[in-house]
């Protein structure tokens, strides 16, 4: 029974740590690269840059990861229970819970700019 418990923290901790690694990566990607000199007086802009995509993008990998958790636990369990490729279908729900919370935040940061 213990084994179980602390099997499906494991995995949940595992696929949480999968969607803040994918916020991070989707907010490097959409910000870009800071390409000013690291050094000299654009350097505490340099670190402001960083600490503000590794913030923002941890805060859309926490949504991502309780959104894929609710779902999992609710619903993905009980109809991938037999499934060989159940992990390729929740990285793929994955994937597609980012890309919703991703077009969310660019409606709201580039076409509304409400953020």
């Amino acid at each position: 029974m213990k084994f179980k418990i602390l099997k499906g923290i494991f995995t949940y901790l595992i696929w949480t740590l999968t969607a803040l690694l994918l916020g991070v990566g989707y907010l490097w990607i959409f910000l870009k690269p800071y390409e000013t000199s690291s050094d000299g007086i654009g350097y505490p802009l340099y670190l402001f840059y960083h600490w503000g995509v590794v913030v923002v993008g941890l805060t859309i990998g926490f949504i991502v990861a309780f959104l894929f958790i609710i779902l999992d636990l609710y619903y993905l369990r009980n109809h991938l229970k037999n499934n060989p490729t159940s992990t390729l279908i929740r990285f793929g729900i994955l994937i597609c819970i980012l890309l919703l919370i991703a077009f969310i935040y660019y409606v709201l940061e580039k076409v509304l700019d409400i953020i």
